[in-house]
């Protein structure tokens, strides 16, 4: 999901930059910002309520009044926005303003281009040839956008493969579970090797976390996948062989595997390319609309969308017909993903508080290698994995190497307390797969399987019918193996 630190309260470092308004009018010499109080440490637990509706109305409206939702689903996103940004603003003035701007343009904007690339991208790929769908064909594409994962991001592993894999099960009645578990292993846990995977881990990078060090967890990643994908194969021979004879009998012309709209390719190396580019070069900063900015992130942006265009001008209409591809998917990811930024602002900010929020309950019982793991990876699995993480690394560090510099505190917790990290980076990475909003591919693989006929499970029948009986069991493994 998004890249960033807020600027009013740093937890890897840096000085909070808020102002008080009463404060101000107090003192005809304005204070400090450093002095002022973080909102999140003024927020009411009520607060997260508008969120806690966002959430719900993506969970229950479509199973409930799938209607009302398909049609209207962009005013109800617009109308729990309003519910929290309306109160946020009267209170707060410019300061909350300022955060829904700040969010808008660090994380929002950013997001929606890279998903955005992404996905135009991977839809000009088309990989031709025979595809059956066999339990032995699908775990071979799930296994192999599982360790492409890594590379090329979630996101990009997830728009290349989710179509090849749709084609190959067009005639099988029984194939939502195939989508589920590519979810779980390519959009997900698929990403922990390295900080390109997923943004919990290039935030990491960006903060002083060794590019190399996150190799480290592929004993965490290699168990996961491994039991996932073989809970998967039991199940698609068994579902395999409730098909009707006609579809498991079926046999096509065989067709030579071939790509079509290869140069596609050289152009999802180039946004890897751009993203790396962007957290290594400090190319300074530049203020819009109060808010700072990068400009290697700037210039990444623009890099992104002259790749996107590329992709789209130079791929043959008839390789998008052939993906079935349309921007319907997008658009849906596009604004639900507005609201939830958007509402999640004072979840984040009271958890980023830590024991001087409203949310402190959360935060104070978090102790051991095992907590970080669960903890981060719960509120991974319905928050922003990246200042999810960021929060729980900032806790680490608070606790363990209190006063000591960020930077140098991050050394020391690689080189004395390396199981924290670990149990922070992997909680937030694979449980990011929890949920349908736990990670922004598994929302766009998800609509596009539905634009494909797939009957998707709801929210909830995606946690109570796999979640919780797939991934849970797997993690708790984890806890006991590892943490």
């Amino acid at each position: 999901m998004s890249i960033r630190i807020i600027p009013e309260a740093n937890p890897l470092g840096g000085r909070t930059r808020e102002f008080d308004p009463a404060e101000v009018l107090r003192h005809p010499t304005p204070v400090h910002p450093v002095t002022q109080v973080p909102l999140g440490n003024q927020l009411p637990l009520w607060s997260a309520l508008p969120f806690a509706g966002m959430l719900l109305s993506i969970a229950l409206l479509p199973l409930l009044a799938p209607r009302v939702w398909h049609g209207h689903f962009a005013k109800i996103t617009a109308a729990w926005t309003l519910v929290m940004a309306v109160p946020f603003v009267s209170v707060f003035t410019w300061r909350a303003a300022h955060q829904l701007v700040e969010v808008a343009l660090v994380d929002y904007v950013p997001f929606l281009i890279l998903i955005a690339t992404l996905f135009t991208i991977g839809g000009g790929i088309y990989l031709r040839g025979t595809l059956r769908g066999t339990p032995a064909t699908n775990g071979m594409i799930l296994l192999t956008g599982t360790l492409l994962a890594s590379w090329v991001g979630t996101t990009g592993a997830a728009m290349v493969f989710i179509r090849p894999l749709l084609r190959a099960n067009r005639s099988r009645r029984y194939r939502a579970h195939t989508v589920v578990f590519f979810i779980f292993l390519v959009a997900n846990i698929g990403g922990a090797l390295t900080p390109l995977g997923d943004p919990p881990l290039f935030l990491g990078f960006l903060h002083g976390v060794p590019f190399t060090w996150t190799f480290s967890l592929w004993p965490h990643m290699a168990t996961a996948a491994a039991l996932v994908l073989g809970i998967y194969l039991i199940l698609d021979t068994i579902q395999w062989r409730r098909e009707s004879p006609a579809v498991r009998a079926a046999r096509e012309a065989p067709e030579p595997l071939r790509i079509d709209g290869a140069h596609n390719i050289a152009l999802l190396v180039g946004v890897i390319a751009a993203v790396i580019a962007s957290g290594s070069l400090d190319l300074g900063e530049i203020h819009v609309l109060g808010v700072e900015l990068g400009i290697a992130n700037i210039v990444r942006d623009f890099v992104l969308v002259a790749l996107l265009v590329v992709s789209w001008r130079t791929t043959a209409a008839s390789v998008r017909a052939a993906n079935e591809y349309s921007w319907a998917p997008i658009r849906e990811v596009a604004i639900l993903f507005a609201g939830i930024f958007a509402t999640m602002i004072p979840a984040i900010a009271m958890l980023r508080a830590g024991e001087n929020g409203a949310m402190a309950f959360i935060v104070r019982d978090v102790s051991s290698p095992a907590h970080f793991y669960w903890a981060s990876g719960l509120l991974s699995s319905f928050l922003d994995n990246a200042p999810t993480y960021v929060t729980f690394v900032a806790t680490a560090l608070g606790r363990m190497y209190p006063g000591v510099d960020a930077s140098v505190a991050i050394g020391k917790l690689i080189h004395e307390n390396a199981i924290y990290l670990k149990a922070i980076s992997v909680g937030s990475v694979f449980m990011g797969a929890n949920t349908y909003i736990g990670n922004a591919p598994n929302f766009m693989v998800k609509s596009i399987a539905e634009e494909a006929g797939v009957p998707m499970p709801s929210f909830f029948g995606y946690v109570f019918r796999y979640s919780l009986l797939v991934l849970i069991p797997v993690f708790a493994l984890i806890t006991v193996l590892f943490f």
